[in-house]
């Protein structure tokens, strides 16, 4: 395999890439800048020398002597630096030239000099000055006057000082060696010592090990902005796409996910509920760099928990009427033993009285059987635990659809298994429940009271939302169920309070 180049060593090679562009783009522009300062002020110089040479006594008097022309010419061309100095006269006829194969010649260059204006610009390689010479009698035009100076290419003026071209680049690579190396190690120590490519290997990784996983994560930075998000997380909380960048307090999360995500609710295994999702959080905080928040789908395993929960109310339930049965046995068993059959039959008659008039109050105001059975069932739990159980004087609700019956069942079995957990904490205290259900044009009306301390008004919406870590016998709070509640009660579009002891849930339907 290829040997990868050290950070150090692509730094150094990108900074002398930098440098040679700096160093070209500088030469560029300073070749740029002399050429047209050499082009005014040579344009200047020809100008004077052309005067000078038109002005003088012998060219304008004797345009016509070459011996005495050339002379006049070439001093001027000597002391003034020129390339060479022409005269020309009124036929374009060269008289004077320091190219011996150029006098006689034509002059072909177009120039205003032989209409009386002088004429300065580039012809050709040169920079030549075009002046007319007027006959010192006559006044007129009788020939020009021709001075050039050749342009000088463009790294002729950078190789006439050589020394200084290569001191500055040697100066230049020197700067961009240390600059590189000192900017190496300091990157080098801001990553840890790892190289450009197993900075990318290590993002790949890490991009494949968030996606991969079944879990979500969400990152934080110390501002509780997200900085990450695997798709699983943003599948769970519902995300906009945007959400990496954005505060925790500017998304449209509920506040009980809000205080899990910003730390402000500690514990592990914190739970929420996100769009009839339940979440199981955990949070860990970074020093300095935030927290890691990750997640878990808990739904499934709450509904095979409810149903377990309802499993187990169920047996309870049966136990409870098993042990009230058998003591009710026991009860006869013995009159018939002491043979005091008047009061076995008295016994009978009012256990069954009490059990018929029950059934029949709740057969006569709850018309849906699920519901009915539910709380003649509850009856005999309540019993058990020394709670009388009794139906609202308003109570009326006739047969209803599977789906409203289902969460009635849920909604009724939770509150009552509420209120006997809140009612075991009092001893030798009168205990009651009572249910009562209203059903109404439009919705079904459910409330549930008992004699028990009921909920502190500053818990009335705690115990709905943080009902989930919370159990029912602990200072009043209620358990998981009231959660179910809710969720069940806003799926329907209506809604579940509480106000001391009493609660009040409304299902529309």
């Amino acid at each position: 395999m290829r040997r990868r180049r050290s950070l150090a060593s692509q730094l150094l090679v990108w900074q002398l890439v930098v440098v040679m562009c700096l160093l070209f783009a500088v030469g560029a522009l300073t070749v740029v800048q002399t050429g047209r300062n050499f082009r005014s002020n040579e344009e200047r110089r020809m100008l004077s020398v052309a005067e000078n040479v038109a002005a003088t006594n012998v060219v304008q008097t004797q345009m016509g002597n070459r011996d005495l022309l050339a002379p006049a010419a070439e001093t001027a061309r000597g002391l003034s630096g020129a390339t060479y100095v022409l005269i020309v006269d009124l036929q374009r006829r060269v008289l004077t030239s320091p190219d011996p194969a150029q006098v006689g010649s034509t002059l072909d260059t177009r120039t205003t000099a032989f209409d009386g204006k002088a004429w300065v610009g580039t012809a050709g390689d040169s920079i030549e000055a075009h002046v007319p010479v007027f006959d010192e009698e006559t006044r007129k035009v009788n020939g020009i006057v021709v001075a050039g100076a050749r342009e000088p290419g463009i790294w002729e003026g950078a190789l006439d000082q050589p020394v200084d071209a290569l001191r500055y680049l040697l100066i230049a690579l020197v700067i961009g060696v240390t600059g590189s190396l000192l900017l190496a190690r300091r990157v080098k120590n801001q990553t840890l010592g790892l190289e450009p490519h197993e900075i990318t290997a290590l993002v790949e990784n890490r991009e494949a090990l968030l996606h991969g996983i079944k879990e979500g994560v969400v990152g934080l930075d110390a501002q509780d902005r997200i900085t990450l998000v695997n798709d699983h997380a943003r599948d769970l909380l519902a995300l906009p796409g945007n959400a990496v960048g954005q505060s925790v307090e500017q998304l449209e999360l509920n506040d009980r996910l809000r205080d899990v995500l910003t730390g402000r609710a500690t514990g592990v295994d914190q739970l929420v509920l996100r769009q009839g999702v339940v979440l199981t959080l955990n949070r860990m905080p970074i020093e300095g760099a935030g927290a890691v928040v990750t997640m878990r789908d808990r739904t499934e395993l709450l509904a095979l928990q409810h149903e377990l929960d309802a499993s187990q109310h169920a047996t309870d339930t049966l136990r409870a009427q098993a042990h009230e049965f058998a003591n009710r046995l026991h009860t006869i068993a013995g009159l018939i033993s002491l043979k005091e059959y008047d009061e076995v039959s008295n016994y009978i008659h009012q256990i069954s009285s009490a059990q018929d008039q029950w059934r029949a109050e709740v057969s006569s105001s709850i018309g849906d059987p699920a519901v009915a059975a539910l709380l003649i069932a509850k009856a005999s739990l309540a019993a058990e635990r020394g709670t009388t159980l009794r139906m609202g004087p308003d109570s009326v609700l006739g047969r209803v659809d599977e789906a409203l019956s289902a969460d009635l069942v849920m909604v009724l079995g939770n509150l009552v298994d509420n209120a006997l957990d809140a009612l075991s904490s009092l001893n030798g205290a009168q205990k009651w429940i009572e249910v009562g259900v209203v059903q109404m044009d439009d919705e079904v009306q459910v409330v549930v009271r008992d004699s028990g301390p009921g909920v502190a008004p500053e818990l009335a919406e705690e115990v709905f939302r943080h009902g989930f870590t919370t159990k029912a016998a602990s200072h009043g709070e209620r358990g998981i169920g009231l959660a179910l509640i809710r969720r069940a009660c806003l799926r329907r579009g209506g809604s579940v309070s509480v106000s001391g002891s009493v609660f009040t849930a409304r299902l529309p339907w």
